[in-house]
């Protein structure tokens, strides 16, 4: 057992959760179903998946981080519902996947990119809660049924 390098791989693993939580937090304090803990988890996850497959020697290394982005859209897909004409969870699914490249960019230690990419994200997710989004937002729905309407 190489205690350096599971201590890293730990570290990594903690500031993936970390990330993770930034993310959900917001998601929470806006009363979402997916919170702190859904997106830790999925932060996490890919994370861990990426510590694995970064030490394996066989050609399965790369297989498993591929099926990362399938595997968490399909967790994403199961957020996604309609409700009289509208489409519900679609931001939900999106950062979700969004966070499982966070912690696999953070088992690669790509920590810039990591940390910077949940800056965004939570950045994306809070603008929508800022005064004089639901003014851009109008303007953008306005502009959309005028589409559909000719």
């Amino acid at each position: 057992m190489d205690w350096q390098l599971e201590s890293l791989m730990a570290l990594r693993a903690i500031l993936a959760v970390l990330l993770g939580a930034l993310v959900g937090y917001e998601r929470e304090k806006h009363g979402q179903d997916a919170g702190i803990r859904t997106y830790a988890a999925v932060c996490l996850g890919a994370c861990i998946f990426g510590l694995v497959s970064s030490h394996i020697t066989t050609v399965a290394d790369t297989r498993i981080a591929a099926q990362i982005v399938s595997g968490v859209g399909f967790l994403g897909a199961g957020v996604i519902m309609r409700d009289q004409g509208r489409t519900l969870g679609l931001t939900t699914a999106a950062t979700l996947w969004t966070t499982a490249s966070l912690g696999l960019a953070t088992a690669y230690g790509m920590y810039v990119l990591s940390i910077l990419g949940a800056i965004i994200t939570f950045g994306l997710l809070a603008i929508h809660h800022m005064p004089g989004w639901n003014r851009i937002s109008k303007t953008e729905n306005s502009l959309e049924k005028e589409k559909h309407d000719h």
